[in-house]
């Protein structure tokens, strides 16, 4: 193992194309208009769903629907419209409660997107926190999950404490439980890394924090829509996901708690919804989930995603588990077979979600995405938002390719040949 992260990948499966799940990725990819265009004359090969999932004909026909025939502000109107618009917005957060094994609907707050519900817990809930108080995150965090904390440490004199990440691309699990006292009041952890694509024992984590009466906050945008997750037995006190990577629109999130801790998150934003009663120099605040929804918010978006949760409820997560899995078991052998390239994380496929993150130590990440895109493959290129990760590989930037639903080995193939052929073009 290299200390940067940068492991050599051997035996990762039989080289064979198999079978990547249950799942008819080709079948699926008809639901999906945008994944019917041609780039530059080749099919469109969309290995970008770590940052962003396309939307199925269901989730846009749901939108225009709204938009088209029940367009109203929720809340507040007793007209059929308003009362029809709220009956939509209403609906998302039952069935996310439910996709989430969450108890009671009022533990959801609808967010625009993951990080302003991170952000809603750090200043919401951190507002009690205070110099001697210590949050622990780690290295792996995207910087979601990092710059809130690094904000409230600024504004309130709070600790920062990281979590290590191994030369194998795991949370070091024995430097956190020396990195817990009782002055550790947050363990702020993502669920799944976004680089490395490393699942974290998130139960085993929360269970260590809540020996010393610490918050525990997960970062489950990567996780929730790959991922079997249940609220309940998760052991987290918040978390937070986006609709846009789980196949639904954009400018939609969810936080995600136990109901007594989002009794104690003061409201950020004020205004609209989150009141009950105001005078010219007092206000009162309204109940869960509202006091924590200020303003008119994203109401064809919300309306839109229980579409997005019905494919999940045909497919079952299960599934959708085992064909990502087998998709990167897949990825991992052809990748290693080319000899040239750095793979960073777990070398298990059980270990890691849909996606892989790789360098070629002589062609720029940027360079070879642009190869890649040429020839109808999308791939992300960068630091992926996760700056203090990329200096622990050693690296400024890395290729990450991530699965979905609709990818299958064809797509990987496709990622492998427009890889060969940077080389040839950059003469490498």
């Amino acid at each position: 193992m290299n200390a940067d992260l940068g492991v050599e990948i051997r035996g990762q499966g039989s080289g064979e194309r198999g079978d990547a799940g249950s799942l008819d990725a080709r079948a699926l990819r008809g639901r999906f208009p945008a994944l019917g265009r041609l780039i530059n004359g080749h099919r469109l090969v969309y290995l970008d769903n770590a940052a962003t999932t396309h939307k199925p004909l269901a989730v846009l026909d749901a939108i225009e629907r709204h938009y088209r025939l029940s367009n109203a502000n929720v809340h507040r109107g007793v007209h059929t419209l308003a009362e029809e618009a709220t009956a939509a917005y209403e609906t998302c957060r039952h069935r996310v409660a439910r996709f989430v094994g969450a108890a009671d609907a009022r533990q959801v707050v609808i967010t625009r997107n993951a990080t302003e519900a991170l952000n809603l817990v750090a200043r919401g809930w951190g507002a009690r926190l205070g110099p001697g108080d210590e949050v622990v995150t780690t290295e792996m965090e995207h910087h979601s999950n990092l710059v809130p904390w690094i904000m409230l440490a600024r504004e309130r004199g709070v600790t920062l404490r990281h979590v290590p990440v191994t030369d194998d691309g795991e949370l070091d699990l024995a430097a956190f439980a020396r990195l817990l006292s009782a002055r550790t009041r947050v363990v702020a952890v993502t669920a799944m890394s976004n680089v490395l694509g490393t699942i974290n024992p998130v139960p085993e984590i929360a269970e260590m924090a809540r020996r010393v009466g610490a918050v525990v906050v997960v970062d489950g945008a990567q996780s929730v829509p790959h991922l079997p997750v249940d609220f309940a037995t998760l052991g987290a006190d918040f978390l937070a996901f986006s609709a846009h990577k789980a196949y639904g629109p954009t400018g939609v999130g969810f936080l995600v708690g136990r109901l007594e801790r989002l009794e104690e998150v003061e409201p950020v934003w004020g205004g609209g919804e989150m009141i009950r009663e105001v005078h010219l120099d007092r206000a009162t605040w309204n109940g869960l989930p509202h006091r924590l929804e200020a303003g008119t918010p994203n109401i064809a978006g919300a309306a839109a995603f229980p579409s997005a949760l019905d494919l999940f409820e045909e497919l079952g997560l299960g599934p959708v588990r085992v064909h990502e899995q087998g998709l990167v078991a897949y990825a991992l052998d052809r990748l290693s077979s080319l000899g040239f390239l750095r793979v960073h994380g777990p070398l298990d496929p059980a270990r890691r979600g849909g996606l892989v993150s790789f360098t070629d130590p002589d062609i720029h990440p940027h360079d070879q995405a642009q190869v890649l895109d040429n020839l109808g493959v999308a791939v992300r290129a960068g630091h992926h938002c996760a700056q203090p990760l990329m200096r622990r590989l050693g690296e400024t930037a890395t290729v990450r390719a991530s699965f979905g639903v609709y990818s299958d080995h064809d797509d990987v193939d496709a990622l492998v040949d427009g890889l060969m052929a940077a080389r040839r073009y950059f003469g490498s």
